[in-house]
C-alpha cells in the first residue's frame, strides 16, 4: 500500500511538467535560446556572403537582414581564387589523415585495454598526456623533419604530421569504448579457437562502430580547422587547405573581404554539419559509451 502511494505521489509531483505554460519555460524556451546561440553564426555567415559591399560597409539599414542579395562574392570566390583547390586539399588531406590516425588508433587502444602487458595502464595515460602537448610547441622539431624529408610545400608534410595530435586523441576515446565492450565475447572466440585479429575485426569493431564514428568525425574536424601547421608547412598557394588560403588570399593589409571571407567560412562547415547530422544518433552513443566510462 505504502508504494503505491508512493508512485502516485511520484506521478502527481512530476504532473507540473505537463501544463502549457510550464512546458514553456521549463522546455521549449531553453530549447529556442539554445537554437538561437547554436545556429546564429551560420546565419550571420549565409547572410554577410549574400551582402553587397555597400550593405557591408555602410551603417545604416538593419545589420541581421539583407535588402539586396546578391552572389558575386560566391563567384568571385569559385572563379577568381582558389578555393576549389583549397577545398579540394581540405578534404583530401583530412580524409588521409583521419583515416590513418583511425587505423593506428584502434590497433593502440585495442592492444591498451585488451592484451596484459606491464605497465599498459601507464601508456594510455601516456598517450592522453601527449594530446594535451601544444602544437606550439611540437612545430619546431616536426619543422626540421618536413623538411629534411623535402616534404615542405607538399600535401605529405600535413598527412604525416596530424596524425601526432589525431592519434593520441583517438586512442583515447576508442580505450573508454572498447572498455565497456565485454570481455567474455573475446574470451568465448579464443577457446572456440579465434584469433586475435579475428577477434578484432569480426567481434570487436562491428560493436564499435559508434565510438569509431565518434573518433572519425572528432579526427575529421579537427584536421579541417587546423591552422598552425597548414601555415608554417604549406606556403604555395595550390597547396594550401582552406582556413590557411582563406586568411592569406582574403585578408589584404588591414582591408578584409568580408563577402568572400563569409563564402568561404560558410561552404567550408555546411559540409561538415551535414555529416555531423547524418551520423549524430551515432556519434552520441559512442561519447557516452565510450569517454564518459574513460
Amino acid at each position: 500500500m505504502s508504494k503505491t502511494s508512493d508512485a502516485r505521489a511520484d506521478t502527481v509531483g512530476m504532473s507540473f511538467l505537463d501544463s502549457v505554460p510550464r512546458k514553456m519555460v521549463t522546455v521549449y524556451l531553453p530549447l529556442v535560446v539554445f537554437l538561437i546561440v547554436l545556429l546564429f553564426p551560420f546565419y550571420w555567415m549565409a547572410i554577410t556572403s549574400v551582402k553587397p559591399d555597400a550593405e557591408l560597409l555602410s551603417r545604416e539599414g538593419n545589420p541581421f537582414w539583407v535588402i539586396n542579395p546578391t552572389l558575386s562574392h560566391f563567384y568571385k570566390l569559385l572563379f577568381e581564387t582558389s578555393y576549389p583547390q583549397w577545398l579540394w586539399n581540405t578534404v583530401l588531406v583530412s580524409v588521409v589523415s583521419t583515416f590513418v590516425s583511425l587505423a593506428a588508433s584502434v590497433f593502440a587502444a585495442y592492444a591498451i585495454e585488451r592484451l596484459r602487458f606491464k605497465g599498459s595502464k601507464h601508456v594510455g595515460l601516456s598517450i592522453f598526456l601527449a594530446y594535451m602537448v601544444p602544437p606550439s610547441i611540437l612545430f619546431i622539431p616536426l619543422a626540421n623533419v618536413v623538411f629534411n624529408l623535402g616534404l615542405f610545400d607538399t600535401r605529405w608534410a600535413l598527412i604525416l604530421t596530424y596524425p601526432t595530435f589525431l592519434i593520441p586523441f583517438c586512442t583515447w576515446l576508442l580505450m573508454g569504448y572498447f572498455r565497456s565492450i565485454p570481455a567474455e565475447l573475446e574470451e568465448c572466440a579464443l577457446i572456440d579457437g579465434a584469433s586475435r585479429w579475428q577477434i578484432l575485426v569480426k567481434i570487436v569493431l562491428p560493436l564499435a562502430v559508434p565510438g569509431l564514428i565518434s573518433a572519425g568525425i572528432f579526427a575529421f574536424t579537427l584536421a579541417q580547422n587546423e591552422f598552425l601547421y597548414a601555415l608554417i608547412f604549406l606556403t604555395q598557394t595550390d597547396v594550401r587547405t582552406v582556413p590557411v588560403g582563406a586568411i592569406a588570399e582574403l585578408v589584404k593589409g588591414d582591408v578584409f573581404y568580408w563577402g568572400q571571407l563569409m563564402a568561404a567560412a560558410l561552404l567550408g562547415s555546411v559540409p561538415v554539419a551535414i555529416i555531423y547530422s547524418f551520423f549524430v544518433e551515432h556519434y552520441v552513443a559512442g561519447l557516452t559509451s565510450g569517454s564518459v566510462k574513460a
